[in-house]
């Protein structure tokens, strides 16, 4: 089960998810989450909370990934667990992502 949270500030979406990402309804899920941010500048989809990721999940982040592009807006997965983080380097297709280790969380704050 996903679990999504969203919060924003300004044109920044941060969008929370915790739990799995490996059946269709958890990916439709998170698609509806993220292409309800249409306004936003940037959308940090933050993976720090979720304990896997399979096949129909990473599909999904790949046409979040052309969906945010073709609608102008930075799409940043940010600390993703380590299980995620080995699910997105086995996967060629996502290797055009920008990953964000959740050591790095001051440095987005600054910007």
């Amino acid at each position: 089960m996903l679990e999504v949270h969203i919060t924003k500030s300004g044109d920044v979406v941060v969008v929370l998810c915790k739990g799995r990402i490996v059946r269709s309804a958890a990916a439709f899920a998170l698609r509806d989450a993220v292409t309800q941010q249409g306004d936003a500048r940037v959308v940090l989809l933050d993976l720090s909370e979720v304990e896997s990721i399979e096949g129909g999940g990473l599909g999904m982040l790949v046409f979040l990934q052309r969906w945010t592009r073709d609608n102008g807006i930075e799409l940043i997965l940010f600390g993703p667990s380590n299980p995620v983080r080995k699910s997105l380097e086995r996967t060629s297709s996502t290797s055009g992502f920008e990953i964000t280790p959740a050591q790095d969380a001051g440095s987005l704050h600054a910007s």
